[in-house]
């Protein structure tokens, strides 16, 4: 068992920090033995993984479409890659890996076999068009990049315009049990049709990367201090941005979440059901590493899209750990097999990534007994900032209490503190906040102040007990089915089209999705463009979720004086 490095009484450690019933007032509704300061070890991920593969050595680790593999195996086949990632590819320290897939059996030892090989890990969205894919991959300088055969045509059509130097192409049923594996492979390709015809050269068979042995792995010294990930989300300015996230931000953002959800989760007895996408840092985090960590189980979903047979999943695992995100738990809720899934084994159930709606928290804890707790976070934050406390009796609509060593300030527009209960600009400090955006010194220091705090941009309140509402998001942001949409980068594609003289977007309320992307048109003079073309035009040159689901045409756009576009009024 791991032992408990926290098992301290708030009262204990007052003396150490002074009186915080003012300056962190979310402290004194830590649950008991959660201390406000952690001590961290000065651990990497590939100490993490190495003392997780010597501590639970046969522990089932990940399942996927009924194949799991255990810990050890985890462990051999993840240096394997290393070493072929390593003697092969002659990749080195320092040198990026961008990984496209969906969630499945080789994703979390890919990434374990990049981390142990010193490479730092670029992840990329398998829904993203060829346009997002060139711009990640030329921002981030990736010279290998790992990809879902289903998605390898979006890297064709782009290929030419990069540099990538190593192309390795996985299937759906690479790891999968004989002959389960090769049937799924043949069903996909053949049968679905769902892998578009590709021509990359060069290409490199997943299971060809398999084929060294453990022993050509060489040992990489990685420092705390370098970098992980470069998990990239989009700015107020629509282009992409890659932030640092170091090795100590990751490790130690799991220390801020493990103290505070101690005793509720054991080592080797728990199984996550893991549905949210892995290429997300919040899945990432708080579902691969986290159970890894602790010996735990995770089941992988591939596509939770498919609710029949998510469900259907569901139905065969005892899982105590639960996570997902508004528009996922709705689709659940409003399937009829829903209710024949037993959550007797649940301890805990989570959501991010979006707003939650009281009608969802309500119906989930009508159907399973269990809280709906919200938590926020941020990729610049690894991602974790607030989460709500185990001990939650009923959905507050809050996103719970800062982590340990974080602090929260919530500012005006000048920059200064806002009375308590009062709205302001989110602003967060502590030890898992990124180190910058990759090769973007312009937009590290708009980001982060002198004073080391980071601005969110999402508007929100704090009351006098601690807890942290969202009342505002970025403010042009719209957030579809949990991903973060900007307008000025649909609006920059929209208006590469030559009957396109100006265009401008909103979020709307969406019964399925939250938010949906609402469009509006300016046509250049006699033009004639219908609202179906707009669409088609968008679903090109956009990822499905970003792609608009009502346009409306207008003679013109209100602007402010100086020619800004007023989305304000686009809104009332």
């Amino acid at each position: 068992m791991k032992k408990n490095l926290y098992n301290v009484r708030i009262s204990d450690c007052l003396h150490l920090v002074g009186d915080m019933s003012t300056d962190k007032p979310w402290v004194k509704n830590y649950p008991e033995g959660t201390p406000d300061q952690l001590e961290f070890d000065p651990k990497t991920l590939v100490t993490l993984l190495d003392d997780a593969e010597s501590e639970y050595p046969e522990s089932p680790a990940f399942a996927n479409f009924g194949t799991s593999i255990n810990t050890k195996e985890v462990e051999i086949r993840s240096k394997r890659f290393a070493a072929y990632l390593q003697k092969d590819l002659g990749l080195s320290k320092g040198d990026r890996i961008a990984l496209m897939m969906p969630n499945l059996l080789q994703y979390p030892v890919v990434i374990f076999g990049a981390l142990r090989a010193g490479l730092i890990v670029v992840n990329v969205n398998p829904l993203y068009t060829s346009r997002e894919l060139k711009h990640q991959l030329k921002d981030s300088g990736a010279k290998a990049i790992m990809i879902f055969e289903n998605s390898a045509h979006i890297l064709d059509a782009v290929f030419s315009e990069l540099e990538i130097e190593h192309v390795i192409v996985t299937k759906i049923g690479d790891f999968l049990s004989f002959p389960k594996g090769i049937f799924m492979n043949v069903a996909v390709k053949y049968l679905k049709k769902m892998v578009p015809p590709y021509k990359l050269p060069g290409v490199i068979k997943f299971k060809d990367t398999l084929t060294r042995s453990t022993e050509d792995f060489k040992t990489v010294p990685i420092s705390v201090n370098d970098i992980a990930f470069l998990q990239y989300t989009s700015g107020t300015t629509g282009f992409s941005k890659g932030a640092m996230l170091s090795h100590g931000n990751v490790t130690k953002n799991l220390d801020q979440f493990e103290s505070m959800l101690m005793n509720i989760l054991e080592d080797q007895q728990d199984i996550y059901m893991n549905a949210l996408p892995i290429y997300h840092i919040y899945s990432l985090v708080v579902c691969v590493f986290a159970g890894y960590s602790r010996g735990a189980l995770n089941v992988l979903i591939t596509n939770p899209r498919d609710t029949s047979a998510f469900i259907e999943e569901m139905k065969k695992w005892p899982f105590t750990f639960f996570n997902g995100v508004n528009t996922l738990y709705e689709s659940l809720l409003n399937h009829p097999e829903i209710k024949n899934v037993n959550f007797d084994s649940m301890k805990l159930s989570g959501c991010g990534g979006m707003a939650t709606l009281q009608s969802t928290a309500e119906r989930w804890y009508e159907l399973t007994g269990k809280v709906l707790l919200e938590g926020y976070g941020l990729s610049e934050t690894s991602p974790g900032v607030t989460v709500s406390p185990a001990y939650t009796e009923k959905f507050s609509g809050t996103v719970g209490l800062p982590i340990p060593n974080t602090e929260i300030s919530i500012r005006d527009d000048d920059g200064n503190e806002v009375e308590r209960g009062q709205p302001g600009e989110i602003c967060i400090k502590g030890p898992q906040v990124m180190q910058g955006y990759w090769r973007n010194e312009e937009a590290t220091a708009e980001a982060i102040g002198e004073d080391g705090f980071f601005k969110t941009g999402d508007i929100g309140t704090m009351d006098d007990e601690g807890f942290l509402s969202i009342t505002d998001r970025k403010k042009d942001m719209i957030i579809v089915s949990g991903f973060n949409v900007y307008p000025n980068e649909i609006e920059d594609v929209v208006c590469m089209h030559p009957n396109i003289v100006e265009a401008a977007s909103i979020g709307v309320p969406d019964e399925k999705t939250g938010e949906a992307v609402k469009l509006f048109v300016v046509l250049g003079g006699e033009q004639k463009l219908a609202k179906e073309e707009i669409i088609e035009y968008c679903r090109q040159n956009l990822a499905a979720y970003k792609v608009p689901k009502q346009i409306e045409f207008m003679n013109e756009l209100p602007k402010t004086t100086v020619g800004k576009i007023l989305r304000r009024e686009l809104r009332e």
